[in-house]
C-alpha cells in the first residue's frame, strides 16, 4: 500500500514549486488563481491530506479542545457536549469527543490521544475527580477544565453546578410537602457527593426525618427501573415515601416501575425528584421534579477557561466556579 502523498509530490505533479504549495496551503493570497485551481485539482488527484498535526506542532498550537465525558449515551452529557462545541466555534475552536463510560482505561486511552493530538486543551467529567493520570498531563502544560466536581484550589480550572446547593434544594422541597422517609438513589457515591451532602443538610434541620442511601453502579435507566422494582414489593411502610435521584436517568427509570405497581401512586405514595432536566424530564408519563442544570452557561465557562489558560498560561489564575441551581417543580412532587 502507498504511504500518504506530501506536498513535494504534490508539487512534482502540479509542476510548481514546494514554497508555491505552501502558500496554496497557508497564505492562498499569494498564488494566482490559475495557479491555485491547478494544484488544488493536484491535491483532489493523488489524495493528500494535509499533516495539521505538523502545522499546530510548527505553528505552536491548533484550534482543537479535547472533551471527554462520563457516558455520551446519556442526555445531558449529549447536550452539554453540544453546548460545548457550540462556545467553543463561536471563538473559533473545534471540539472533538470522547466517553470514558465509566471506565478508568478508556478516560486514561482518550487523555493519551489527545495529548498525542496536541489538542490546545481538555475539558473532562473525569471518572474518580484529580488523577494522577490527570495531574501527569496539567503538569506537561496542557490545559485542563474539570468539570462537575468540586474544587477549592489546584493547577487547573474547574466548574460545576453547586451540587450542595442543588441536593439541598430537592430534599428540602420534599421536606416542605410533608415527606419524612427519604431515599437518596445513586451511586457510585464519590461521584454525587455534594449532592448527598446537600440531602443531608436538608434533613438534618427536620425532626423525625430520614435519609438513606440506595447504591447503584452506573446511573442509567435500567439501574433505576431495576431499583423500582425491588421498593414495589416491599410494603408500603417500609418503602420511602420520597426519592431524590442522582440524575434524571435514574428517576426517570424508577419512575417506570413504580406507575405500573399495582398498589403505589407517584406522588401521592412516592414522590420524586430527578437532578439534570433533560428534554425527556417534561414529557415523562408523570412530569418529572427536578434540579436544572444550565447547560449553556456550564459549557460556555468551560471553554472560556481552557482557552484562558491556553492563551495566557503565564498569567493564568485557575479558576473554581459553581453555579447555582434551580429547582423546577412538577407533577412528580405535586399532587394535582
Amino acid at each position: 500500500m502507498a504511504g500518504p502523498v506530501g506536498i513535494r509530490e504534490v508539487a512534482a505533479r502540479a509542476m510548481v514549486s514546494v514554497g508555491t504549495v505552501s502558500h496554496v496551503l497557508n497564505r492562498p493570497e499569494l498564488v494566482s488563481t490559475a495557479t491555485l485551481k491547478r494544484v488544488l485539482a493536484t491535491m483532489d488527484e493523488l489524495g493528500f491530506v494535509r499533516n495539521d498535526l505538523a502545522r499546530q506542532l510548527k505553528m505552536g498550537g491548533g484550534t482543537t479542545l479535547g472533551m471527554i465525558v462520563l457516558n455520551v449515551a446519556n442526555p445531558f452529557f449529549a447536550g452539554l457536549a453540544h453546548a460545548c462545541e457550540a462556545a467553543a466555534e463561536a471563538l473559533g475552536h473545534t471540539v472533538i469527543f470522547g466517553s470514558s463510560d465509566q471506565l478508568d482505561g478508556r478516560e486514561d486511552r482518550y487523555i493519551d490521544l489527545f495529548e498525542e493530538q496536541r489538542v490546545r486543551g481538555m475539558i473532562i467529567a473525569p471518572l474518580d475527580g484529580h488523577t494522577a493520570r490527570i495531574e501527569r498531563v496539567i503538569r506537561r502544560g496542557m490545559p485542563v477544565v474539570l468539570f462537575d466536581i468540586h474544587a477549592n484550589e489546584g493547577d487547573f480550572c474547574s466548574v460545576a453546578l453547586d451540587g450542595n446547593a442543588g441536593g439541598y434544594l430537592a430534599v428540602r422541597h420534599l421536606l416542605d410537602a410533608g415527606r419524612r422517609r427519604i431515599a437518596f438513589l445513586g451511586g457510585p457515591l464519590h461521584q454525587v457527593d455534594d449532592r448527598w451532602k446537600g440531602a443531608l443538610r436538608a434533613v438534618a434541620e427536620i425532626d423525625g426525618a430520614s435519609l438513606t442511601h440506595i447504591d447503584t453502579l452506573d446511573q442509567t435507566i435500567s439501574d433505576g427501573r431495576a431499583i423500582g422494582d425491588q421498593l414495589a414489593v416491599l410494603p408500603a411502610g417500609s418503602r420511602p415515601d420520597a426519592v431524590f435521584a442522582a440524575n434524571d436517568l435514574l428517576a426517570l427509570g424508577l419512575m417506570q416501575s413504580l406507575v405500573i405497581a399495582d398498589d403505589i401512586d407517584v406522588p401521592r405514595d412516592i414522590s420524586i425528584v430527578g437532578y439534570d432536566d433533560i428534554d425527556y424530564a417534561a414529557s415523562a408519563i408523570v412530569p418529572l421534579t427536578t434540579v436544572r442544570q444550565p447547560q449553556e452557561a456550564l459549557a460556555e465557562e468551560a471553554v472560556r477557561l481552557v482557552l484562558d489558560h491556553a492563551f495566557k498560561a503565564e498569567a493564568h489564575v485557575h479558576e473554581h466556579l459553581l453555579l447555582p441551581p434551580e429547582l423546577v417543580v412538577r407533577a412528580s412532587t405535586t399532587s394535582a
